[in-house]
C-alpha cells in the first residue's frame, strides 16, 4: 500500500518542553487516520509540522512524497483545517472560496465549477450569499472543510474537526469526513475518542509528544480486549441476583465482580470457560434476566489503559 504521510524521528522542542518527541509514523493512502491524545499531547504541533507552518527541531517528514521542507510543492499536496478556522467575516462563502481558489491559481472556469461542487457537497447552498460573520460553528466547520478541499489535495490534515460542535454538528462533520475515505487520505487529530472510533481506520495514540501505540482500529480493539461480561436482571430479582454474583468471587477463572444494583460486570481470566459456565450458572439460579452480554471494549477504555490513567 502506498504511503501518504511518513515521519522519521520528527521532533519539536520549545525550551524545556518536547512538544513532539522522535515521531515515527507511516500513514497509508486513502484511509482515515485518527491521531488521538489529550489536550497538550502534541497533536496540533504535529499537524503544524506536517503543513510546513513550523520547522522541526530534528527529524524529517514527507507528505505524498514531498518533504515538508519544500515550501513550494507542499501546499498543493495538502488541505488544512485548523481547530478554529479563520475567515473574513464580511465575505460570503462564494467570495471566500473564490479568494482561496485564486490563491491556488485555479483557472476561472474550473474555479467556479469547483466552488459550486463544494457548496453543494457540504450543504452550504442556502447560505452561499450570507456573510460568514453570522455563521454557526457547524457552518464554519463545513466552510473550513470546503476551503481545505478546493485545490483537490490528496491529503487532508484536520485538527479537532468536530471539537466544540453540538451533537448534530458533530454528526454532520463526521459524515462528511467518512465520505472522503478512498478519494483522500484524512489525518484527523481529536481528543473525542467516540468520534475516532466511529470514523477512523487506523489509530495512533500520542502522549507527552511520544507515540504510545499505532495500529488498525480493529487490531487495537482486539489486542486490548478485556474478557468481561455484563449481566442485568429484572429489578425485582436484584436481591437474589446480588447473592448469586457474590458467589462468583471464589471461582479460579473470575478476576473481578462489580455489582451496581441489578447490573453485574464480571471480568474473567478464561473466556472459553466463562462462556460455558456463566450462562448455565445464572439459569440454574432461577434469576430472570434483562440482558446478558459479552463486553466489547471501547476506544476510550483502551486509551485510558494505554496512557496509564486507569487499570493495569
Amino acid at each position: 500500500m502506498k504511503t501518504a504521510i511518513r515521519t522519521k524521528n520528527l521532533s519539536k522542542v520549545y525550551g524545556p518542553v518536547k512538544a513532539v518527541d522522535q515521531l515515527d509514523l507511516v500513514v497509508p493512502r486513502g484511509i482515515i487516520f485518527g491521531f488521538l491524545g489529550a489536550n497538550g499531547a502534541g497533536k496540533t504541533t504535529t499537524i503544524r509540522l506536517l503543513t510546513g507552518l513550523i520547522k522541526p527541531t530534528d527529524g524529517e517528514a514527507w507528505v505524498d512524497g514531498e518533504p515538508i521542507s519544500n515550501k513550494g510543492g507542499l501546499p498543493n499536496k495538502i488541505g488544512y483545517l485548523p481547530e478554529e478556522p479563520a475567515f473574513y467575516s464580511w465575505m460570503t462563502p462564494l467570495e471566500f472560496l473564490d479568494y482561496i481558489g485564486r490563491l491556488f491559481k485555479i483557472p476561472e472556469k474550473e474555479r467556479k465549477a469547483r466552488i459550486h461542487q463544494l457548496i453543494e457537497q457540504l450543504d452550504l447552498g442556502a447560505a452561499r450569499k450570507r456573510r460568514i460573520g453570522g455563521f454557526s460553528r457547524g457552518m464554519r466547520q463545513r466552510l473550513g472543510l470546503a476551503q481545505a478541499l478546493i485545490n483537490r489535495p490528496p491529503i487532508l490534515l484536520l485538527d479537532e474537526p468536530a471539537s466544540a460542535l453540538d451533537p448534530n454538528g458533530r454528526k454532520e462533520v463526521l459524515e462528511m469526513i467518512t465520505g472522503l475515505r478512498g478519494t483522500h487520505t484524512v489525518f484527523m487529530s481529536t481528543h473525542i475518542l467516540a468520534d475516532a472510533e466511529r470514523v477512523c481506520d487506523r489509530i495512533a495514540i500520542i502522549d507527552q509528544g511520544k507515540i504510545l501505540v499505532e495500529a488498525d482500529q480493529s487490531t487495537l480493539l482486539s489486542n486490548y480486549t478485556i474478557p468481561a461480561y455484563e449481566i442485568e436482571c429484572l429489578p425485582e430479582e436484584t436481591s437474589n441476583f446480588q447473592k448469586w454474583a457474590a458467589g462468583l468471587h471464589p471461582l479460579p477463572w473470575v478476576v473481578d465482580v462489580h455489582v451496581d444494583g441489578n447490573l453485574a460486570r464480571i471480568t474473567v481470566k478464561d473466556p472459553a470457560l466463562a462462556n460455558q459456565a456463566l450462562l448455565s450458572m445464572i439459569v440454574e439460579s432461577g434469576v430472570k434476566l434483562i440482558r446478558y452480554e459479552i463486553v466489547r471494549p471501547s476506544l476510550e477504555d483502551i486509551f485510558l489503559r494505554i496512557v496509564g490513567k486507569e487499570g493495569p
